[in-house]
């Protein structure tokens, strides 16, 4: 992916030199919003937010070559999203598109959604309409997911401002509101449709960015139907020794998550990627 020395985004709200709060309770649900997270699994259900509590005390974080570097390519990459977006909403929303703050973070983060950690992974909250990103994960992503390289990270940032966009479309909300009056099964079901369509929506992205910066590269689309591959709930399921029980899916399989990602890229089209319209995921 080309990359360097091209403009970041004026959106990146940079907290990672202050890491705050201190661990408290365990996993919990936050009321009224379902927190849809692409997150250190991608294929766990982690929408209940670690609860860090009001009033940890703030500590220092290191930042590192590495978290700067990071820093930079998602600054970047936001920017395309950025204009992306702003283009296709013109073009097939006739409105205008209102681009989403992305919080960088280092250990723990509060969000208008309540409290996360760095192992909670990447997410969005539709409370703050902010993107929220540990830098430590691309590393994470390529070493214990097996999902390297710069086109499977920027998927990532992709992925999560494609919730933002759903957001925007009203579909994020209506789903989140049935979700939260369903059954578990029922809104596990619903998670994977609005994953799913995240996936469509990177999609769109990727083909919109490379004709719009030709910032594509050879492999680059590889890498991202990889990381797609890596972070299905099948194989996030098997490769960690568990039964594959399809029930408890909230982002989708391998196939499906390549699949959506796919129609995305090659049809460009926000109709296209209708999960909630069709009864083949």
């Amino acid at each position: 992916m080309k990359w360097r020395g091209r403009r970041g985004s004026r959106n990146i709200v940079d907290r990672r030199r202050v890491s705050g709060g201190r661990a408290a309770g365990g996993i919990g649900g936050v009321a009224g919003v379902l927190i849809l997270l692409a997150g250190l699994y991608f294929g766990v259900d982690t929408s209940g937010f670690v609860d860090l509590g009001g009033g940890g005390s703030q500590q220092s974080a290191e930042v590192t070559p590495a978290d700067e570097r990071a820093a930079e390519f998602v600054s970047v990459t936001l920017a395309d999203t950025e204009e992306v977006w702003a283009d296709v909403f013109r073009e097939q929303v006739d409105g205008p598109y209102n681009a989403p703050e992305l919080v960088l973070f280092k250990g723990a983060v509060q969000s208008d959604c309540g409290g996360a950690t760095a192992q909670s992974g990447p997410f969005y909250c539709p409370g703050d309409k902010r993107a929220y990103l540990d830098t430590n994960f691309f590393t994470t992503l390529e070493q214990r997911l097996g999902a390297g390289g710069d086109f499977a990270a920027a998927y990532v940032v992709a992925h999560e401002v494609a919730h933002h966009v759903q957001n925007e479309l009203g579909i994020l909300g209506q789903a989140n509101q049935i979700r939260a009056q369903v059954s578990e099964r029922e809104s596990n079901e619903i998670s994977v449709r609005i994953e799913l369509q995240a996936d469509c929506y990177s999609g769109i992205w990727a083909r919109r960015a490379d004709e719009k910066f030709d910032s594509l590269e050879r492999g680059d689309i590889a890498e991202a139907m990889n990381a797609a591959a890596q972070i299905g709930d099948d194989t996030l399921q098997r490769n960690a020794g568990r039964t594959v029980t399809p029930h408890t899916f909230t982002h989708g399989t391998s196939e499906q998550r390549q699949r959506w990602f796919r129609t995305g890229y090659e049809t460009g089209d926000l109709a296209a990627c209708d999960t909630f319209g069709t009864d083949r995921l």
